[in-house]
């Protein structure tokens, strides 16, 4: 049954043509003391508090009790039940849609095809927290001997897009730590005008691509390395100054890449975890700690 042929929806259809027009905010608001209350939640964490506010929303108790049985009229809470389960809802790709193993702080066992992925999920996490505390703190140095003042990711699509709007969203929590910089657009443009800012001893490049072979993303990585060797003029050098989110080793080292600073992201996620966000000071926490919107790398 389509969404629009739902008893549930069609009730909720007509209410709000006979009856939407006659709501207003303040008169709600005035009218209900407690309408924040009813139409809010704080999930509390060891973190911080996140407050989700609906109160503010042209919504009352009766549509809300009309939302919630549309949803499991939709079956909203069994494919929930089934993401968690590790089930493939994911059924263009038939795969698993995992993105809250990132998340998963208690490390309750995620299975996936019988296995629990969350050891491996921890084990990147783990390497990412450490890579960056080396670089943030300065024990990360470049070819000369300087500490990373710049990092630039170079990504499209997911690989670019969520990065940017976390960097953007945490800017005014941050605590210090490199400048971050994204290149997604595969017009030299830029990539020039971002190089001609930047250091090439104290910058540190992220390239973001899972099979590494992502057209945009490499010519612009080919690019960096090569304004980047103008000044090392050393192969070896691109070790220090470049690191991959990707899972295909190969192309990685090929291209001048340790393996060991690759991170490795996974088909039950379909997104890149973003290294730029634990490095850049527009992500910092308290105490220089660390925080994305798919994990929290450094504890406060």
């Amino acid at each position: 049954m389509g969404l629009t042929s739902d008893p549930h929806f069609q009730k909720l259809e007509q209410w709000y043509k006979s009856k939407a027009g006659n709501l207003n905010m303040r008169e709600m608001f005035d009218a209900d003391k407690d309408r924040f209350s009813k139409f809010s939640i704080t999930l509390e964490t060891d973190d911080g508090n996140i407050l989700l506010d609906y109160s503010k929303n042209l919504i009352n108790e009766e549509v809300m009790r009309m939302l919630l049985g549309l949803a499991k009229s939709r079956g909203v809470e069994e494919a929930r039940d089934r993401m968690f389960s590790g089930e493939k809802i994911n059924f263009t790709e038939g795969r698993a849609v995992l993105h809250i193993a990132l998340r998963n702080r208690s490390n309750t066992p995620v299975n996936v095809d019988g296995k629990d992925v969350m050891p491996e999920v921890n084990r990147v996490l783990d390497k990412m927290k450490a890579f960056c505390h080396k670089v943030r703190s300065g024990e990360w140095k470049g070819f000369s001997g300087k500490a990373i003042t710049d990092v630039v990711n170079i990504g499209i699509g997911g690989s670019d897009l969520g990065p940017l709007m976390v960097t953007e969203a945490l800017k005014p929590y941050s605590k210090g730590g490199p400048n971050v910089w994204f290149v997604s657009n595969i017009d030299g443009t830029h990539m020039a005008k971002t190089l001609a800012q930047l250091n090439a001893e104290t910058t540190l490049f992220i390239i973001a691509s899972k099979t590494f072979t992502t057209q945009e993303t490499i010519t612009n990585a080919e690019s960096a390395r090569e304004w980047f060797l103008q000044t090392a003029n050393d192969q070896s050098a691109v070790a220090k100054h470049f690191v991959a989110l990707s899972t295909n080793a190969p192309k990685v080292q090929a291209f001048g890449i340790d393996t060991n600073n690759m991170f490795e992201f996974w088909d039950v996620s379909r997104v890149s975890v973003c290294l730029c966000c634990p490095l850049g000071e527009e992500c910092a926490g308290p105490s220089g700690h660390v925080r994305c919107l798919v994990h929290q790398f450094l504890p406060s």
